[in-house]
C-alpha cells in the first residue's frame, strides 16, 4: 500500500455499446465487474471512493462515498479526475495523489499505484500507464495540487482529452506495462462479446 495515495474508480460512462447503464455492475461470473476493480485496486491505496453521476444508491452495497463531477456539461474522464482531486483535497487532506482506474476494467496491474507512484517521484507531474505503445489515460497517477490548475483549464475550454492536459500540457511520466498477446492487463469491456471474453479470462486466472 502507498501512503497518501488515495484511490477513485471513475464510472461516469454511458456504456452506449452495452446498452446503456453501468458496466461496473455487470456479473463477471461470481462477482461483479466494479467489485473486482475495487479488490485489485484495494491493498494498492490507502482509500477508495466512486466517481459516479446520478442516483448514487445504485452502488449503495458497495459501500463507497460516489462522488459526482463538479462541472455541469459532460467532459469525460476528465471530469472525473477534477472530482477526485476536490473530494480528496477536502475529504482526506493528508493525501498527496489520486490514482483513478476504470471501473470497466478488472485485470489492471497490481503493482499499477506502486510503478506510477516510482516514475512520478518527488515530481508534481501526472504518471500514466502504457502497454504496446498505447496509452492507458483513466489509469493514472495524480497529485492532488493539480485540483485548482485542472478546474480553470476546464472552465477556460481546454480540451477534452486526458492525453492533452496530463501529456501536452503536463509533461505526465509514462509508464510501460508488459503485455502479453490477446491478455492486456488493461483490457476494458465495451460489448457483449467483451463481457463474455472478460468471463472466461476471470475464470481462466482466478485460482
Amino acid at each position: 500500500m502507498r501512503k497518501g495515495i488515495v484511490g477513485v474508480i471513475l464510472a461516469g460512462g454511458t456504456a452506449r455499446r452495452m446498452g446503456g447503464g453501468d458496466k461496473g455492475l455487470l456479473r463477471l461470473n461470481g462477482k461483479t465487474v466494479i467489485r473486482s476493480v475495487i479488490d485489485r485496486l484495494s491493498p494498492q491505496v490507502d482509500r477508495i471512493a466512486l466517481n459516479a453521476n446520478g442516483d448514487p444508491d445504485r452502488f449503495a452495497t458497495l459501500g463507497l462515498e460516489v462522488i459526482a463531477d463538479p462541472v455541469p456539461e459532460p467532459v469525460g474522464p476528465l471530469g472525473g479526475v477534477l472530482a477526485a482531486l476536490q473530494w480528496v483535497r477536502s475529504a482526506v487532506p493528508r493525501a498527496s495523489h489520486v490514482a483513478t482506474a476504470a471501473a470497466d476494467t478488472p485485470f489492471f496491474p497490481r503493482d499499477l499505484v506502486a510503478r506510477l507512484a516510482d516514475a512520478a517521484g518527488a515530481s508534481s507531474v501526472p504518471a500514466i500507464a502504457r502497454t504496446s505503445g498505447r496509452l492507458h489515460s483513466v489509469f493514472a497517477l495524480w497529485p492532488v495540487e493539480l485540483a485548482d490548475d485542472l478546474a480553470r483549464y476546464l472552465v477556460e475550454g481546454g480540451s477534452r482529452r486526458v492525453t492533452a492536459y496530463a501529456c501536452d500540457l503536463h509533461n505526465a511520466a509514462i509508464v510501460d506495462f508488459p503485455c502479453a498477446p490477446g491478455d492486456d492487463p488493461f483490457f476494458n469491456i465495451n460489448t457483449p462479446d467483451d463481457l463474455e471474453r472478460a468471463r472466461e479470462r476471470h475464470r481462466r486466472e482466478t485460482p
